[in-house]
């Protein structure tokens, strides 16, 4: 590899790939990822859009003369990169499996010169040699999208998809539909009872109980349809669910904190102590639904 080749850095989406020292970073923080991940990840970097055949890769990673078995070392590299990215084979956003003929990336990538790491003198020097990479050079692809700049946003607070653990797809699911049963189960049980809840409002001496109801009917009437939709896309399977509920998880995430005052409608029931215990929990819940959906996404296989 030469010296020219090795100053290049591969940025796509939140990533940067380093080619002079082999490191993957997103926002900045490295992820760790092996060698054999990280050729393969910078030969799709290359050529995005394009087809790179499982022989390109058997060659560049192995070479002739190694004698390994090719299709479990490339499936474990490709498994090992999607899970470094986030990525999932069923609903790709930057690696794409060709069945039978290779992968390919299907993002944008931009090339730059790593100027932050070069010393002023060296590149000084270098730009005296002939054509550097001083500026950005796009690489054709697929333009920004929207979840790109989403993720840039959200991806700093909550957890990227590589920081979850790995469980049983059954068992997300379970936990996932369970939520959503309980949610439905908050709704019915409200709107079956408002009269209840209108003499709590009016006991509390709240400043308006007819706007309170008017906002928990609403709610309530919002929400049933998303809950029924979220039900149906986990139990189906429902192409690029993790992306639709990225979609609408503020939506979600609105609601879910609304509800989780719910608690205090049952004062008449249980202490106020407890009560603030159930809304702790019900704060959090809308972040575990995203991290459900996530670690769903990833259990899909190459």
């Amino acid at each position: 590899m030469n010296a020219e080749t090795q100053r290049r850095i591969f940025r796509f989406g939140v990533f940067e790939a380093d080619e002079t020292t082999g490191e993957l970073r997103k926002h900045g923080v490295r992820i760790k990822l092996h060698s054999q991940p990280f050729q393969l990840l910078v030969m799709l970097l290359e050529r995005p859009l394009e087809l790179v055949t499982r022989e390109e890769m058997r060659q560049r990673l192995w070479g002739d003369n190694t004698f390994v078995d090719f299709d479990h070392g490339l499936n474990s590299a490709v498994n090992k990169l999607r899970e470094a990215l986030g990525d999932s084979a069923s609903q790709p956003r930057h690696i794409e499996t060709i069945a039978g003929k290779g992968y390919r990336y299907i993002g944008s990538v931009e090339l730059a010169e790593p100027a932050a790491r070069t010393p002023p003198v060296a590149a000084a020097t270098t730009q005296g040699d002939g054509p550097s990479l001083s500026s950005d050079q796009a690489i054709p692809g697929r333009p920004p999208s929207a979840t790109d700049n989403e993720e840039k946003l959200m991806r700093t607070i909550l957890a990227a998809p590589h920081e979850l653990p790995h469980a049983p797809r059954a068992l997300v699911r379970t936990l996932f539909l369970l939520t959503q049963a309980m949610y439905l189960a908050f709704y019915v049980g409200a709107l079956a009872n408002l009269d209840e809840i209108r003499g709590i409002l009016v006991d509390a001496q709240m400043l308006s109980p007819a706007v309170l109801m008017a906002l928990l009917v609403a709610s309530a009437v919002v929400a049933i349809p998303v809950r029924l939709f979220l039900c149906a896309a986990m139990t189906f399977d429902f192409p690029q669910f993790p992306d639709k509920f990225r979609r609408l998880f503020p939506l979600v995430l609105i609601l879910d904190l609304l509800w989780a005052l719910s608690p205090f409608l049952l004062i008449h029931h249980i202490n106020v102590g407890v009560a603030f215990a159930m809304v702790a929990a019900l704060v959090y819940l809308p972040f575990a639904q995203r991290s459900l959906v996530l670690m769903y996404a990833r259990t899909s296989s190459t």
